[in-house]
């Protein structure tokens, strides 16, 4: 205990020692915050019925994150394996499966922009961005034209990480997938915006 007769400057000094402790110790209580969860991994598109349309691998290449497709589920009578006629410089005419459509994001924690996505059905690329929720289950990608206020949000679902067998994953990425970690393994070899080679 510090004397009242003390000089005030070293009750001060002593105020602010007990202080530091004090906060020191509240540091040492409060647990760290957890990692906000990535986009990197596999997801689940479905149409405005619930209907599954396809699936799609999400990776992570220098700081980029880029997105491909990885399965397909047509209707009957539908070309299981179509080829992208509409693309246009090396994805040109590739397999459909494959294709890496998100390209170039840019991550902030939970929220992704500056990318861009490909419809493979005419070609069209537009600005795109994404964000997973905090529980990371649930991944919102919208593209858009000029700004995001013209554009379109889909809701995608995060996959278990052995919903996809290592037989089905396109060639061009299984560098990029690591079910036992649930993380994309990153490459030694830079991957090209194309699809698959034979």
């Amino acid at each position: 205990m510090v004397s009242d007769m003390a000089p005030r400057g070293l009750r001060i000094t002593a105020s602010a020692l007990l202080a530091m402790a004090m906060a020191a110790a509240l540091g040492w209580a409060i647990p760290a915050k957890a990692a906000e969860p990535t986009a990197a991994g596999l997801w689940e598109h479905s149409d405005p019925k619930t209907h599954v349309r396809a699936w799609f691998l999400i990776f992570e290449q220098d700081g980029i994150y880029d997105g491909a497709l990885v399965k397909m589920f047509v209707k009957p009578g539908a070309n299981p394996n179509p080829i992208c006629t509409a693309c246009s410089g090396e994805q040109k005419d590739q397999p459909t499966i494959g294709l890496v459509m998100i390209k170039d994001m840019q991550r902030s924690g939970r929220f992704y922009e500056n990318g861009t996505i490909l419809d493979p059905r005419d070609g069209s690329v537009y600005h795109a961005t994404m964000e997973v929720t905090e529980d990371g289950r649930k991944l919102k990608l919208r593209g858009y034209l000029g700004i995001p206020l013209f554009g379109q949000t889909e809701v995608w679902k995060r996959l278990p990480e052995d919903a996809l067998s290592p037989s089905e994953l396109p060639q061009n990425l299984a560098q990029f997938w690591s079910p036992a970690s649930a993380k994309p393994e990153k490459a030694n070899t830079k991957l090209t915006h194309s699809a698959a080679k034979p």
